[in-house]
């Protein structure tokens, strides 16, 4: 075994041999090295909606009440063994599954298993401004907010120890998709009640208690993230007993540690340098279509940026063709609209502003900006699968809006700065992205432009305009697929009129990995999961030793 990777292995070890049950599921497998490329914001996915909060938590730490299986195209028990719609829609009753155990751990040790209390707890948390954990580790709850789901459930109540309904306000066509989301976990109400009687609720998000796969043992900022094998876990437990995230911003240090084994698996590797992973020896390239859209957002509220012919003028005055070929390699579709290609909403009606510099001069003259103007471009400090590199982005466009005489400054910050800085409007403009968290066309437009997601840290565009949102409310609350593709495709309309947003990409989403490492799962919707993860048996070098 690498000696980097021992010592980040060994201090579970010891850890992991103290469980007695670790030796009743074979075959068990001593560890797998992840290098992240940043710090999660908190160890609660409910509290944020970064990707890489997302991949360190949700599918590791957590179940939700259901699943949405990619290939099916379906959503899937987890929690809940079953399900269905009650009052025309507007209740849903949730059956959940016996006998399913929470993490014991040196701070907590649970009495029972999963019942519907820890449903309601977890759903009223950020539901019920009056809960005890609402305002806990700052209040903000994004996805809940953005998607709306804040307004659309009246009511989540325990019918008996395994049933839980939901009561809804109105139909809505979008609402098992929202529940099937790394965001809709389900934490231990028994945990949380342990805690404010110790008068250390915050300890909730940071010391997590979950039911998934692997249950988390420490965190040390800028370092490493470690876990280890739950082996009560209601599914098949994992094959893995430890699993270490190294945290490792730059991606260029990803890949070489990649490269000499201190890494089993890498995020985001550099897209020009994919070819040369491929050929190298013990390495393999794996890629999944991933629904994102990459985009450059305009402040809305910061003057020029409230007048839309200075919206549109920015936007045809960038070579997106060119922006394709430079940071992706080819390796993504420029965008036509908000909805990428995989949505069975989306329009085959470009939606966009084409390079036009000429155009985008004139409209600066229409504006009274024909001398230009100034501002910044915030750039993101990370690679994410929809840009790969914002900050050779930022420049691209720089040099681009030199030619018609705009001014552009590239700021960028250390990432969780840079998300608190943007969710208190500190920004001119942003180049940033969104990756589907479900299959429903939903996704992609209320956290990303509707008035529910202002000042929640998901509408970049700070826009907001009653009339489109009547137009997304209409669409969820359609039940015919084909009618609510015809208001999507008006949505898009909407969006390219005004222009607060300019989309330039759909990406692939890649990660690189030992080749003697399978199962890691990366699905088109959500986090990174290891549930599954194993490693090639090492061979028997005993005889030859002798």
């Amino acid at each position: 075994m690498n000696i980097w990777r021992f010592w980040l292995l060994a201090p579970i070890v010891t850890l992991a041999a103290c469980t007695p049950s670790d030796e009743e599921v074979a075959p068990l497998q001593e560890g797998l090295v992840y290098c992240s490329e940043g710090n999660p914001e908190s160890f609660n996915p409910q509290l944020g909606t970064s990707g890489t909060t997302i991949d360190a938590t949700s599918a590791q730490i957590y179940d939700r009440l259901l699943d949405y299986d990619d290939e099916q195209q379906a959503f899937v028990p987890a929690l809940a063994e079953s399900w269905h719609a009650l009052d025309g829609g507007k209740r849903y009753r949730f059956m959940l599954r016996p006998k399913v155990q929470f993490h014991d751990t040196s701070w907590f040790s649970p009495s029972r298993t999963l019942n519907a209390d820890d449903v309601v707890f977890s759903f009223n948390r950020w539901l019920n401004k009056q809960h005890p954990y609402h305002e806990v580790n700052g209040g903000n709850y994004p996805f809940f907010t953005a998607s709306g789901l804040n307004r659309l459930i009246s009511k989540v109540e325990a019918v008996n120890g395994t049933t839980v309904d939901f009561y809804l306000r109105r139909s809505d066509s979008s609402f098992l998709a929202n529940l099937a989301t790394d965001f809709a976990v389900i934490l231990s109400a028994e945990y949380g009640a342990e805690l404010l009687a110790q008068g250390q609720p915050e300890q909730i998000d940071k010391r997590p208690i979950g039911t998934g796969p692997f249950i988390f043992k420490d965190f040390r900022k800028d370092l490493i993230i470690r876990y280890q094998r739950h082996a009560d876990y209601w599914r098949t437990p994992a094959r893995m007993k430890q699993l270490v995230y190294s945290i490792t911003p730059n991606a260029n240090k990803r890949m070489l540690k990649l490269l000499t084994g201190e890494c089993d698996v890498i995020p985001y590797p550099l897209v020009d340098e994919l070819a040369k992973l491929d050929t190298a020896d013990n390495i393999k390239i794996a890629s999944t279509v991933n629904p994102n859209i990459a985009f450059w957002a305009f402040n809305t509220e910061h003057p020029p940026f409230d007048n839309v012919l200075v919206r549109r003028a920015l936007a045809s005055a960038i070579n997106r063709s060119a922006i394709i070929q430079t940071i992706y390699n080819d390796n993504a579709k420029l965008a036509t609209g908000v909805l990428p290609e995989t949505s069975w909403a989306y329009s085959p009606v470009d939606q966009t502003y084409g390079y036009d510099p000429e155009r985008a001069k004139a409209l600066l003259e229409q504006a009274g900006l024909g001398d230009g103007f100034e501002f910044d471009i915030w750039a993101m400090p990370v690679q994410r699968a929809y840009n790969p590199n914002a900050q050779k982005m930022a420049e691209l466009i720089q040099a681009d809006l030199a030619q018609i005489g705009v001014r552009a400054n590239i700021v960028t910050y250390e990432w969780n700065a840079f998300r608190r800085r943007l969710v208190r409007n500190e920004h001119d403009s942003v180049l940033i992205g969104w990756i589907a968290d479900n299959a429903d066309p939903d996704n992609f437009f209320r956290p990303l432009l509707g008035c529910s997601a202002l000042n929640v840290g998901t509408n970049r565009a700070n826009w907001c305009e009653p009339e489109f949102d009547d137009l997304l409310m209409q669409a969820i609350a359609e039940a015919d697929n084909d009618q609510r593709t015809k208001l999507y495709q008006e949505v898009e309309s909407y969006v390219y009129r005004e222009a607060p947003l300019v989309p330039i990409a759909n990406s692939m989403r890649f990660q690189a990995y030992r080749s003697d490492i399978h199962g890691v799962e990366v699905p088109a919707y959500g986090g990174v999961s290891f549930r599954h993860a194993y490693r090639d048996a090492e061979p028997d070098t005993t005889e030859a030793k002798r």
